[in-house]
């Protein structure tokens, strides 16, 4: 079984006064806070939403 490949997603703009959709998206990844770091699998629903919010974020592959 080979293992998926995943992204590393920071948060390091402010949610507040955003569009719910994109506070959404921020959620739907599991960002809670700005400058935290998580590890996401590169699935085609996660590019999906890091690409609708992707002025807020930081993307690197871990």
């Amino acid at each position: 079984m080979t293992s998926a490949k995943q992204l590393k997603v920071t948060l390091y703009r402010s949610l507040n006064g955003r569009l719910k959709a994109h506070q959404q998206c921020a959620r739907g990844l599991g960002i809670r806070k700005i400058h935290n770091a998580i590890t996401v699998i590169d699935t085609p629903e996660n590019r999906g939403m890091i690409n609708k919010i992707s002025y807020m974020l930081k993307v690197e592959e871990a």
